[in-house]
């Protein structure tokens, strides 16, 4: 190499430097990438191999590309975000380079030129041969070239658009109804990578492969049960389902750990203050209704789902619940999907104006050159009346539930929350039972004090945390399968179940509160119907959700299979068939945010 060359090379080097030392606001970004090299992480001002205009294109896109990165990309954003399936974790890292590309090639003009000219190099430098199928263009590929042409409207050639025609049906069915959201968005990465992230694990290519491997894991199960010769293929399969579950535990930890932990500590807070929670019911809203009365409350239970089963048998019976659900799969998300697209066509944009901090108002700047004394003007988006909501679905956990009844509640439960979730509205799921059928421990103290008469509700009550507000679905999704085990469904006393699922969701935040119960019928416990009147846990039922009803702003809503049960909820709703389900809750939940006045 000549000094001519070693000068002009220098001289680039200084220009790319101080190029992103300015777009990125960070003059020591330069200095954080020599460091870096040790650590084998790209290094774009290594120019030493430059030999041709398209090498100097790739310096200087990558360059403005890593500026931007760090000025517009926040890494804790990135990693709350991430998907939890990992085939889609790619996928997301290519969505978020477009993103905050895009956004400093509308900033600055000269960018956007550099990005265009090397993704049009990187165009013309593939090669591929004999494309017959989705099989030969990997998905990634694929993904880069329709954001690329939807973001930067690069002009793809003859040979990237067949590479691009295989994967573009799937891509569209499932991002092109998002893009002006997204593209609105940019400058908010907490909202373009959280939809992304949504859109990217809801893919139905994604969905595909989950339910081929379950079915084949299922079969494999099947299989192994049926002879002593396939134990090795047994022990195969344990085995890659512990590699899944290791690969998911470590997503988890390195993404959702603040969100997780938060979490754990809210859950083991209300648990440790159970007694001060019913001290509370007592003096609230039990305190109307002196009729009713408890024996005792020594054996009670307020428990999280996954406290009920070890951790193996909950895979299995999420496994259960996932053979289930591909029979009403199709139908139920249909019918959540309508749901998703009816809250977010709410989205419609609502700005405060004349704020100190925000965005930049630009309809204001001309005043500012007109008279420079002028104070800048800021705005601010408003947050949408829904997303301040929470649902609570609380879960009828008795005996008569089993079977098909309670198979299709668990399913609706899963489908709903995942949709609710998507559209930011926080989403709580509760189920209550009786820890023992005829009276339990309970039943025995009273035996052994002489069977005093009256003596109220006679049972040890089960309630059960299937997932809280604030815990994510895919955290909580093994939990829902639980509903499936085996001798859990006992007696129901719905009058407490409620008092308690009020209780939790009075102190919530959001403005908005709605209760939904799902049961088949009047409360029954044979042993406290046995020794009090007949209608005891009736009329304690009554008084509760007339409390509420009248009393709080809590609007609560009731289905009832196979029953109804109008006589005690004022909003309620009686299903003949288990498979009405899905659409009923759904469509009720639908006409509930549509109203703009709530029901009190």
């Amino acid at each position: 190499m000549n000094n001519k060359d070693s000068n002009l090379k220098e001289k680039l080097k200084q220009a790319l430097s101080s190029t992103a030392r300015v777009i990125s606001d960070d003059f020591k970004i330069t200095d954080k990438i020599v460091e870096n090299k040790s650590s084998k992480k790209s290094d774009f001002f290594d120019i030493e191999n430059l030999s041709s205009k398209n090498d100097f294109i790739k310096a200087r896109a990558e360059s403005d590309s890593l500026a931007l990165r760090k000025k517009f990309s926040n890494e804790k954003i990135y990693k709350k975000n991430i998907p939890s399936n990992s085939s889609c974790k790619s996928l997301y890292s290519v969505a978020e380079k477009i993103r905050y590309e895009s956004l400093g090639g509308k900033i600055l003009r000269g960018i956007e030129i550099n990005f265009k000219e090397n993704y049009n190099r990187m165009i013309n430098l593939k090669r591929k041969d004999q494309l017959k199928s989705k099989e030969d263009v990997p998905i990634i590929e694929a993904f880069e070239l329709y954001m690329l042409k939807k973001f930067h409207n690069i002009k793809l050639n003859s040979l990237t658009s067949n590479m691009l025609d295989f994967w573009e049906k799937d891509f569209d069915k499932a991002i092109k109804g998002h893009i002006n959201f997204l593209k609105d968005n940019l400058e908010h990465q907490d909202k373009y990578s959280s939809r992304f992230s949504e859109i990217l694990q809801n893919m139905e290519v994604f969905q595909t492969d989950e339910n081929e491997n379950t079915e084949e894991e299922n079969q494999d199960d099947g299989q192994n049960n049926s002879s002593n010769d396939d134990q090795d293929s047994n022990s195969e399969d344990n085995k890659d389902e512990n590699r899944e579950e290791e690969t998911q535990a470590s997503l988890d930890s390195d993404y959702d750990i603040d969100e997780y932990q938060l979490d754990e500590q809210l859950i083991d807070t209300e648990s440790d203050q159970e007694n001060q929670e019913q001290v509370i019911q007592k003096k609230d809203i039990n305190d109307f209704n002196s009729e009713y009365k408890i024996f005792t409350t020594q054996f009670d239970e307020i428990t999280k789902a996954e406290n009920l089963e070890n951790s193996d048998d909950a895979t299995k019976l999420r496994k259960t619940l996932d053979q289930q659900l591909i029979g009403f799969h199709d139908v139920i998300t249909k019918l959540a999907n309508k749901l998703q697209r009816q809250l977010l066509a709410k989205q419609n944009r609502a700005w405060d104006f004349d704020l100190e901090e925000g965005l930049l108002d630009s309809s204001k700047l001309p005043r500012i050159i007109m008279d420079p004394y002028n104070s800048l003007s800021f705005k601010k988006e408003k947050d949408l009346d829904f997303k301040d909501t929470i649902v609570t679905l609380l879960i009828d956990n008795s005996g008569s539930m089993r079977g098909r009844p309670i198979t299709i509640a668990a399913i609706c439960a899963d489908i709903l929350s995942r949709t609710l979730e998507r559209c930011s509205v926080k989403v709580e799921i509760l189920g209550f039972t009786t820890k023992n059928w005829k009276g339990g421990q309970s039943r025995e103290i009273w035996n052994k004090k002489g069977k005093p008469k009256t003596p109220g509700r006679l049972n040890d009550l089960r309630h059960i945390i299937y997932k809280s507000a604030d815990t994510q679905w895919r955290q909580a999704k093994n939990n829902l399968g639980l509903m499936l085990k085996e001798g859990l469904l006992k007696e129901n006393i719905d009058g407490e179940a409620i008092t308690w699922a009020f209780s939790r969701i009075k102190k919530r935040k959001e403005e908005r509160k709605i209760l939904m119960l799902i049961s088949d019928g009047a409360p029954v416990d044979d042993s406290t119907l046995s020794v009090n009147s007949g209608d005891f846990l009736e009329k304690h039922l009554k008084k509760i959700v007339k409390y509420i009803e009248q009393k709080s702003e809590i609007e609560i809503l009731a289905i009832g299979i196979g029953h109804d049960v109008s006589r005690y909820y004022s909003r309620a709703i009686k299903i003949t068939d288990v498979n009405e389900l899905g659409d009923v809750m759904i469509s009720e939940l639908s006409e509930l945010f549509e109203k703009k006045n709530k029901l009190h």
